[in-house]
């Protein structure tokens, strides 16, 4: 059900609840159970949507397509590491595997990968990020892959030959012995995370600015992207400029390339919004029933002052407390495409930066020293007035359900979640991106 199917709500009632305002007790039951059937089979559309009242977290956080994407992208790791590992010549295999370093692509992609409890995730993450690529896509692109340990080898991919296969570069510390030393107590610390947390990221940031790229992604190493991620980035980044022109702006802060979908419900913070909003569509449905009394004799009969008391006073406020219990994502769907996100966006999983920008990123970031790597840039953004944009549908879905922030709980990091990415179609979206790859539409 969408928003024009509850526009319908209203005619509904009056097609079934009227007998009941206007006395007709014979045909109650019947009536009841008919609209009774309507909701329900409605109702069930929203199991998926997060900020809905009728929200099933078994189903709206069930794996579909990530599940598909995460198999996949293990599998082609697993597969790249067997050629890497081949004794027979080791080296001849690495180099077929990736072009060399290409620092003339337009986007470097950054991840930083730390060693997580029982389980890893950066296999799926790159192997999606990479396995669908084709020649001219991959040369495109220069990733680097950061392991932001004192000591690499606690990391469980370090040693994997296909750490090297993959990767443009892997970034390891270079930093004097005493930034060393505290990087080590921060480490034997644990904690939050804030201080170092912040550290590598502007480590990477700057590791991905000398390449020179015009774009820098950094990309979380617990998420999944989808098949023609590449594509899609690249016309959202063209679409991106056009808009920000077309403000009157000559810059953006970042592109946003996934999003948790059930911080962008209804908010406190606009109640009066909703509030005055209601009551216009109460004291409309009441004009149109007067209006359509006055001049529609032959309505009298049904439309009795009971009649229009009940449909305006009770089924009207019941039809808007459905409304808002249906989910603002569902009543109100995000349109597909590149759209200004400048409150309520979460989280840092996967951030497109400019080129011109990443140096006020990383000021920023220097100058608070501690802190969450999203939020402090949201609190930059706000202070600056920044324009941010945001893709939709997501492009990458975050899987993690171990957080890389100690102590922030691992039910927090199931629900930094994109119900719509699990819907998508494998089969159409290799279409769409073998369409896309052809020469003639490239994205080159």
């Amino acid at each position: 059900m969408d928003l024009f199917s509850l526009m319908l709500f209203p005619i509904i009632i009056l097609i079934i609840l009227i007998p009941q305002a206007s006395g007709n007790a014979t045909q109650r039951p019947q009536r009841t159970h008919q609209l009774i059937r309507v909701l329900a089979s409605s109702l069930l559309d929203y199991h998926r949507d997060p900020t809905s009242a009728f929200f099933d977290a078994r189903k709206g956080y069930q794996p579909i397509y990530s599940g598909f994407r995460a198999s996949k992208g293990a599998n082609f790791i697993r597969y790249i590491d067997a050629v890497a590992s081949s004794t027979t010549n080791a080296t001849n295999a690495t180099t077929a595997l990736k072009p060399p370093g290409n620092r003339n692509a337009s986007l470097c992609v950054g991840i930083a990968s730390i060693a997580r409890k029982d389980v890893s995730y950066i296999e799926a993450t790159v192997g999606s990020l990479l396995m669908d690529l084709g020649p001219r896509e991959r040369e495109d692109l220069y990733l680097i892959l950061f392991i932001p340990h004192v000591d690499p080898t606690i990391h469980p991919s370090f040693e994997s030959k296909w750490l090297s296969a993959m990767a443009d570069r892997v970034l390891l510390y270079n930093v004097t012995s005493a930034e060393l030393d505290h990087l080590r107590e921060l480490e034997k610390e644990g904690g939050l995370f804030r201080e170092k947390g912040l550290f590598d990221y502007v480590y990477l940031l700057k590791a991905c600015q000398e390449i020179g790229a015009p774009h820098t992604i950094m990309v979380e190493d617990d998420v999944l992207a989808m098949d023609g991620w590449y594509h899609r980035t690249k016309r959202a980044l063209v679409d991106a400029d056009q808009q920000t022109s077309r403000l009157g702006a000559s810059q953006y802060l970042y592109l946003r390339l996934f999003y948790t979908q059930g911080l962008l419900g209804w908010n406190s913070e606009e109640w009066f919004i909703y509030l005055l909003c209601s009551v216009a569509v109460i004291a409309a449905l009441w004009g149109t029933l007067v209006t359509t009394r006055r001049y529609v004799p032959r309505s009298n009969s049904l439309l009795t002052n009971k009649a229009v008391l009940v449909i305006c006073f009770i089924y009207g406020p019941l039809c808007i407390v459905l409304f808002f219990a249906s989910g603002r994502l569902s009543m109100l769907p995000i349109p597909s495409g590149v759209h200004q996100m400048p409150r309520f966006g979460c989280c840092s999983q996967a951030l497109v930066f400019p080129h011109n920008r990443v140096p006020d990123v990383v000021f920023w970031y220097e100058k608070k020293k501690i802190g969450f790597a999203d939020s402090l840039l949201e609190e930059y953004a706000n202070i600056n007035n920044e324009i941010r944009w945001a893709l939709t549908p997501s492009v990458f879905q975050h899987i993690g359900a171990k957080s890389s922030k100690d102590g922030s709980g691992d039910d927090v990091a199931k629900q930094i979640w994109n119900p719509d990415f699990e819907l998508n179609d494998p089969i159409a979206l290799q279409a769409e991106h073998n369409e896309a790859a052809k020469p003639a539409k490239s994205m080159q």
